[in-house]
């Protein structure tokens, strides 16, 4: 069982004890019940320092790779241990310790039917950390989550109650702080509560626009794909110089942050976006609300193959069919451009942050019709590749001489020759329409590229896929579009390679999956599927091995193998006295499941950091100590264990 930092040495106590005296905003009776009932009308406060000048790390909203993001994070000056108070009266309704996501973290339900969250907490205040420590070695778990009635904990505003910490997938020291409505909607405190601690006058920021082709016809500077154009920004708007050639039906990406104060490193999220073309609004975002229960629903706003591969998150200023979020104006449309090709269009990207502070982009695009030959092809360094866009296959190939730029098409038996859609003396590019064809291979120049598409898979519904080594079953509305899945075995060294699509695209929901491996392997808990990325695996799980078969669950396409780790997790002692213990401990392969400490078979409570993979121990009471028997044991989610033992005295 994973468990989480010493809340009471003796350092932290007196920090928390000169807290209790200095802040004059803090109660004195840590949690006393009140006179009165709380009053629904009690404006929220701001939960560090309030009263005095605050700043941010960011915005609800904002793009996560996994998620948007659903409240404000408050910055704490890299320190650790700062009070943290309630913002709104009401009762401490939840409580929960893990590792990762939100780490230590406090929920407050409120009259008005609210509630107010606090993570990545260092240490619990009062009664409740002592409730909590109680909690965690009756249970002897060092997870907890546990809910509360409304008059067990009962707190006033600006009451204590934790310090500010570090805790969970934090990546710095800072306070996680969310509004919640009682349909669990994230709601954004800027404009809920609008705290006057935070004073931002500066507009969002716009770094690059993409343009991308819609379907089979569309062309961006004559090609068909996805390009991106860096803005120039003039005061405090932004422009693209140049006109952009295009034709047919585009979409829209931006690039857009919101800088939080003038001399800061952070930024938020763009949640109010406006897009018109020749003065006509074609879309219109606003996230004001974020449905917590839903966050891989953030895939369809952004573009995730390119988040995927370079890490920069575009908002799409387009529909796509399987987007059925909240955000937009219904009577707009999809936001898609249909190019005019009797005259420019002027487009306008207006942006503001919550704050009202707003600027613009702009751009023209140019009509230009479809050519065949392209002088500003650059030079294909392969000799074939293909890429899929929406419904479109696009074949990249060398030209070679007395080809005529024809391409050989293979699919169900048959064979079709292709001319090429656009060229040059550097390169050729064939369209296949994956609606009326799914090719097994396409040749040019004697050179072949076989995409492995085995099927088509319909959003919206579920669906089986059986194939002779593996079998995919998708449930209802698990992908975001039509899924053109890609599926290939191969054997590398002593490892079988089951390929299940592709990384780049994302999965609203976890598939099942059923392999038929060639070799033997034990059935035993130390042999389970893992994804292979590179050189590095990630573990999966063990599965249910039935007929031969071995079933898992996903939630991401890729590379699977099955490996058996047989080596448990590395101890490495820092510090072993009467009064602490404290480790590194890493495991190579299958991950660290669960770390259990005794003195002289006792359980004593462990705390663990799994950003830097150090775990130390936590006694009940301050004056209980560490001597006698020391047992540390780390199990991994193979199943091995390791123990560290030692006579502390």
């Amino acid at each position: 069982m994973l468990n989480k930092k010493n809340f009471w040495n003796s350092k932290s106590s007196r920090i928390f004890a000169w807290l209790l005296l200095a802040l004059p905003l803090i109660a004195q009776a840590q949690f006393a019940k009140p006179d009165e009932k709380f009053p629904a009308e009690e404006k929220y406060l701001y939960p560090v320092h309030p009263g005095q000048p605050g700043s941010l790390a960011g915005t609800m909203g904002e793009l996560r790779s996994t998620h948007f993001h659903s409240g404000i994070d408050i910055r704490t000056n890299n320190m650790i241990g700062l009070p943290v108070v309630a913002s709104k009266s009401g009762y401490i309704s939840r409580i929960a310790v893990t590792p990762g996501s939100y780490g230590n973290v406090i929920y407050i339900t409120h009259a008005d039917g609210n509630t107010t969250l606090y993570a990545h907490l260092d240490k619990f205040a009062g009664k409740l950390g002592e409730f909590v420590l109680q909690e965690h070695y009756q249970r002897k778990e060092s997870e907890l989550d546990l809910e509360f009635t409304p008059d067990q904990f009962p707190v006033k505003q600006g009451e204590l109650i934790a310090l500010s910490g570090n805790s969970g997938s934090s990546s710095g020291p800072h306070l996680h702080f969310d509004i919640r409505d009682p349909e669990n909607y994230a709601l954004d405190p800027l404009k809920v509560a609008g705290f006057p601690e935070l004073v931002d006058k500066l507009p969002p920021a716009a770094e690059k626009i993409a343009l991308k082709t819609l379907d089979i016809n569309s062309r961006i500077n004559d090609r068909f794909g996805r390009f991106e154009f860096y803005a120039q920004r003039v005061g405090n708007n932004y422009i693209i110089t140049a006109p952009i050639m295009a034709a047919g039906n585009i979409g829209v990406e931006l690039v857009a942050k919101d800088k939080l104060s003038p001399q800061s490193q952070f930024y938020g999220g763009v949640n109010y976006i406006k897009m018109k073309v020749d003065s006509q609004v074609v879309f219109n975002q606003a996230i004001e609300r974020v449905n917590v229960a839903e966050t891989r629903a953030i895939y369809s706003l952004m573009d995730f193959k390119t988040m995927r591969n370079y890490g920069t998150r575009f908002y799409k200023l387009y529909i796509d069919d399987g987007n059925d979020l909240k955000f937009y104006d219904p009577s707009l449309g999809s936001g898609k451009i249909k190019v005019n090709p009797s005259k420019d269009s002027n487009v306008e990207i207006d942006m503001g942050d919550s704050d009202g502070n707003q600027s613009k982009l702009t751009f023209t695009l140019r009509s230009t019709p479809a050519v065949k030959e392209v002088k500003s092809l650059e030079n294909y360094v392969f000799d074939i590749g293909y890429d899929i866009s929406e419904n479109t296959m696009m074949v990249i190939s060398k030209p070679c001489v007395g080809s005529a730029n024809k391409a050989t098409v293979f699919a169900n038996g048959t064979s079709v020759e292709v001319n090429a859609d656009y060229y040059n003396g550097n390169r050729a590019v064939y369209l296949v329409d994956l609606r009326r064809l799914v090719p097994d291979s396409i040749s040019v120049c004697g050179k072949t590229v076989a995409p492995h598409i085995n099927i088509s898979v319909p959003s919206g519904t579920d669906y089986k896929y059986y194939g002779e080594l593996m079998d995919v079953a998708f449930p209802k509305n698990a992908i975001y579009d039509t899924l053109y899945l890609n599926t290939e075995y191969s054997v590398k060294g002593k490892q079988e390679i089951f390929t299940i699509g592709t990384r780049n695209v994302p999965l609203h929901k976890s598939i099942d999956i059923s392999l038929k491996p060639a070799f033997d392997y034990p059935i035993k808990p130390d042999v389970g599927v893992y994804r292979v990325a590179g050189k590095s695996y990630t573990y999966v799980g063990t599965g249910e091995w039935m007929n031969g078969r071995l079933n898992f669950s996903t939630r991401e396409f890729g590379d699977f193998t099955i490996l058996r780790d047989s080596i448990g997790p590395k101890i490495t002692p820092l510090v072993v006295n009467g009064q602490n213990a404290r480790f590194k401990i890493k495991d190579d392969l299958s991950g660290v499941d669960s770390i259990e400490a005794y003195v002289n078979g006792k359980w004593v409570l462990l705390a663990y950091d799994s950003k830097s993979n150090t775990i130390w121990t936590r006694t009940l009471k301050p004056e209980d100590n560490l001597k006698g028997n020391f047992e540390l044991v780390i199990t991994d989610n193979a199943g091995n264990k390791s123990r560290y033992l030692r006579k502390i005295l």
